[in-house]
């Protein structure tokens, strides 16, 4: 590359997030020039896709929108991209391989979608896990093979599978076959983790060319709004309209949210396991949407209900959030990916809140270790993640790490220079953080002990039916039926049967039931339904409204066990 495209590219980069009239002019011209280089180096390849994403996202006219579409859609044709795509795998741009763990659900989804492309990574390390679940695969008609030819695991996936399918596709589909329980198959193959690759090839997963349908696309004429955002403001302000999708959108949508995981070497449950009856599209203005997905509803937890939300800007994804609800509260994890940082995060961040509270009825908010950097997550340490937070408003409950807060900013007051050493943040990021839109509240997220609810119905069921749990779930679904006055009857989907089953030792266990009036049992029967709904969150808000049941399962909370 001459010294002219190095500096074409290196200004294009400063550009990302400038707009304008003249840098509108001068972005188009770079992009124009750039799309015909020939770039050395696989780092410079990668500049170029992540600016062009960037300009599709926030593209500050129709000529620079179309421009990097362009540039977009022939990334895989660039002779440089075929040159360094050894070096670029699992870079999520058209035309890479992706090598990596694949969960379960995830393995058997790419093994549905693209069977020929999913492979096991040889050069990987695969332990005898995974041999061990050899004789699971094979029928018994192939057992004395099995039994006495000396084959390694390779050979002996290369004979057995089908013409048409790679060899972790082949894995993940006969091993999901042979458990039949989804919740066995994932122990298993998540036990053996072994290294996968999906081969690049038409249609499949990439960074590059994902993208939701808009109807109108928003252009930036503006400064980006880069300070942190006020939350009062930002909560009492609704989002613009929320749409609900239909299955087939949702099905799409799901897809989509699933692949941007997978271009990205991650995994969510949330993603993994949507549902595409549960699905909405929140628009929150300025091209700005939140893709949500709840969770299929016999993957749901007990109590809180959680959703992904995929963020989109002018229909390109730029992040994920995911949310777990309850008792008026919410707990966030928040993440811009790596393309769009130092953009707008605290203005996005805003409008995640008033999501939660829009479609949840959260007026609580909490943030846990993870997140502010604790538990391992240097990124999120080095970053200051904890800082952002507390500027915001978010602020912790435990006293010593409040002591330490309160040391730093008074140092912030003396010394606006003042930067925190990672020895005190990791005294800050150990415990979680908290921020209220009304008064302070203890019955939230990250201080109920929501544990010791499951260990009451551990000790209730060992108590009466000792080790025969399906014997006991039976009897527990009957015993709640009667005693709530409600139950499954007709007109109940198999799903909401499921639910109610699911509950109904802990609808058992709850103290005070039985000075409970007909018409709050019945409420309970509908709560518990509902869990099994096609709207999880129709759970959260009917649960939140039965003051009874909150403060019951409060009080379980609060034993000690």
């Amino acid at each position: 590359m001459s010294a002219g495209g190095r500096r074409d590219l290196a200004r294009l980069e400063r550009l990302r997030f400038e707009f304008g009239p003249g840098p509108a002019r001068e972005r188009r011209a770079l992009i124009a020039r750039l799309a015909r280089a020939r770039l050395p180096r696989a780092a410079d390849v990668l500049r170029l896709h992540e600016c062009l994403l960037v300009a599709r996202a926030y593209p500050d006219g129709a000529a620079v929108l179309a421009a990097a579409g362009r540039a977009l859609l022939g990334f895989a044709k660039r002779r440089d991209l075929r040159q360094h795509r050894a070096r670029l795998e699992s870079s999520g741009i058209a035309g890479t391989d992706i090598a990596y763990r694949f969960f379960a659900p995830t393995a058997r989804r790419l093994a549905e979608r693209w069977p020929q492309r999913l492979t096991f990574d040889w050069d990987g390390d695969h332990d005898d896990r995974l041999a061990e679940l050899l004789p699971l695969l094979a029928l018994d008609a192939e057992s004395p093979g099995l039994d006495e030819a000396d084959l390694s695991l390779r050979a002996w996936l290369a004979r057995m599978k089908g013409p048409r399918e790679g060899d972790a596709a082949f894995f993940a589909r006969r091993l999901a076959a042979r458990a039949r329980d989804s919740f066995v198959y994932e122990r298993m193959f998540d036990g053996a983790d072994p290294a996968m690759r999906l081969s690049a090839g038409p249609g499949g997963p990439t960074r590059t060319l994902a993208r939701w349908p808009v109807a109108r696309v928003h252009f930036q004429r503006g400064p980006l709004r880069r300070g942190r955002p006020d939350l009062a403001r930002e909560v009492a302000r609704p989002p613009l309209a929320v749409r609900e999708l239909s299955r087939a959108d949702g099905r799409r949508l799901a897809a989509m949210a699933a692949e941007a995981m997978v271009t990205r070497s991650r995994d969510l449950d949330a993603f993994a396991y949507a549902d595409p009856g549960d699905a909405r599209l929140v628009d929150c203005g300025e091209g700005l949407a939140f893709a949500c997905l709840g969770v299929r509803p016999e993957r749901r937890l007990l109590l809180e209900s959680v959703y992904g939300f995929l963020t989109l800007k002018n229909g390109v994804p730029a992040g994920y959030v995911l949310v777990s609800a309850l008792f008026g509260s919410a707990e966030i994890a928040y993440n811009v990916f790596d393309t769009f940082r130092g953009g707008e995060a605290g203005a996005i961040y805003g409008r995640v809140l008033a999501t939660a509270a829009h479609l949840f009825g959260a007026d609580s908010f909490v943030i846990v270790p993870y997140q502010l950097g604790g538990d391992g997550n240097d990124e999120g340490l080095e970053s200051g993640a904890w800082w952002f937070y507390r500027k915001s408003g978010f602020e912790p409950r435990d006293r010593a790490v409040r002591r330490v807060m309160r040391a730093e900013e008074a140092r912030m007051r003396r010394d606006p220079g003042h930067r925190s050493s990672r020895r005190t943040l990791l005294r800050l990021v150990g415990e979680n953080v908290y921020w209220h839109a009304g008064p302070r509240r203890d019955d939230v997220m990250g201080l109920l002990a929501l544990s010791n609810v499951g260990l009451a119905v551990t000790d209730f069921l060992a108590r009466r039916f000792g080790g025969e749990g399906d014997r006991g779930a039976a009897a527990c679904t009957r015993e709640a039926a009667q005693r709530l006055g409600a139950g499954p009857g007709p007109g109940w989907t198999p799903a909401e049967r499921h639910a109610f089953g699911r509950w109904a030792p802990l609808a058992l266990v709850l103290p005070g039931l039985s000075r409970w009036s007909p018409r709050e049992r019945r409420a309970l029967a509908h709560v518990m339904r509902l869990k099994g709904s096609r709207r999880e969150s129709d759970f959260v808000r009917a649960f939140d409204a039965h003051a009874k049941l909150r403060a019951a399962i409060a009080r379980l909370a609060a034993s000690r066990r």
